[in-house]
């Protein structure tokens, strides 16, 4: 005899009629929906942009049928994402609202944390809307800087952004230390480590130049006043920060997995930081007492590192 699916109890060769349809066949019913089930579909369709800013929401009733809940864990639902600022108007009345500034909501103080290749690009190009923009960062190869900056740089061949001056500053690992990661999982005779090194470096140095390109471009295109300066730290950095005008911190913990990478003809298992998928934690000056403590504090950090063990770093192999 065929097993019940959904759960279903078997007493001898009896169903518990609560699983079976009124036409005699086995129900297909699902587990019923939490409010918070309800917040993260909607928080994935704002973030993914299948909600644009702005756009209204649909009714509650009509969440309510789509999900098969009820209207209070809707309204719950729509509480949640309200106190995460992705939505605004949430009432009994009229359908929510798209938060308009959907890139300060998803990035800003208070917004819950994002992967580091969805929040930065946004807070760079806020950060380009100024007519002197001043970028300092502290990283392991600055591919998530250089994948940010290039939606600031479409803007401004688009004629919607017109800085005067860019001042950027990057920390990177120098070549001349062992790196704590990327590292070989196991230790061995041959050149794993070795290796695993060259490629770093290639990254680092490869990322480097063409943002260094890129942002020097400025001065023939748009006659933007640029200075782009590299310095090498004598360790690898655990965590990954961006400070923006003075204004904004950005940080990230550089967390390591397993992971396998080819080289060659070769599987090397390592021990390495995916940088752009680490949660960016975001802090700001008058955002309170704590956030402008923090955003002070590592701007005299990232100083102290650049103006005393920092040297110079050169992007060639």
């Amino acid at each position: 005899m065929e097993l019940p699916k959904d759960g279903g109890k078997l007493y001898g060769s009896v169903v518990e009629p609560k699983h079976i349809s009124v036409q005699g066949r086995k129900s297909s019913l699902r587990p019923q929906k939490s409010h918070r089930d309800v917040a993260d579909e909607l928080r994935a369709r704002i973030t993914s942009g299948a909600l644009r800013p702005g756009q209204r929401m649909p009714t509650q009733a009509k969440l309510a049928d789509e999900f098969g809940v009820e209207r209070g864990a809707v309204r719950q639902a729509l509480h949640i994402l309200q106190s995460e600022h992705l939505l605004t108007n949430v009432s009994k009345g009229a359908p929510a609202t798209v938060a308009p500034d959907l890139a300060r909501a998803l990035t800003g103080p208070g917004a819950p944390p994002q992967p580091t290749m969805v929040a930065l690009a946004p807070r760079i190009a806020a950060a380009f809307a100024a007519p002197h923009v001043e970028i300092d960062a502290l990283c392991l190869t600055s591919v998530s800087l250089t994948l940010a900056i290039g939606e600031p740089l479409r803007r401004i061949h688009t004629g919607q952004l017109k800085p005067a001056k860019v001042d950027v500053r990057v920390l990177l690992p120098s070549r001349d230390i062992p790196l704590a990661f990327p590292t070989p999982v196991e230790e061995s005779a041959d050149d794993a480590d070795l290796q695993l090194r060259r490629r770093w470096l290639a990254q680092r140095n490869a990322q480097g130049q063409v943002l260094r390109h890129n942002l020097r471009a400025l001065r023939s295109t748009h006659g933007v006043e640029v200075r782009v300066s590299f310095r090498a730290l004598p360790f690898t950095p655990p965590v990954k920060l961006y400070l923006l005008n003075g204004g904004e911190a950005l940080f990230a913990y550089y967390t390591l997995v397993r992971s396998e990478v080819e080289i060659g003809q070769r599987q090397l298992q390592m021990y390495d930081a995916p940088g752009i998928q680490s949660p960016l934690f975001a802090f700001e000056q008058g955002a309170g007492l704590r956030d402008a403590t923090f955003v002070e504090q590592s701007h005299v950090w990232f100083d102290a590192l650049w103006e005393t063990i920092s040297s110079e770093l050169v992007l060639t192999s």
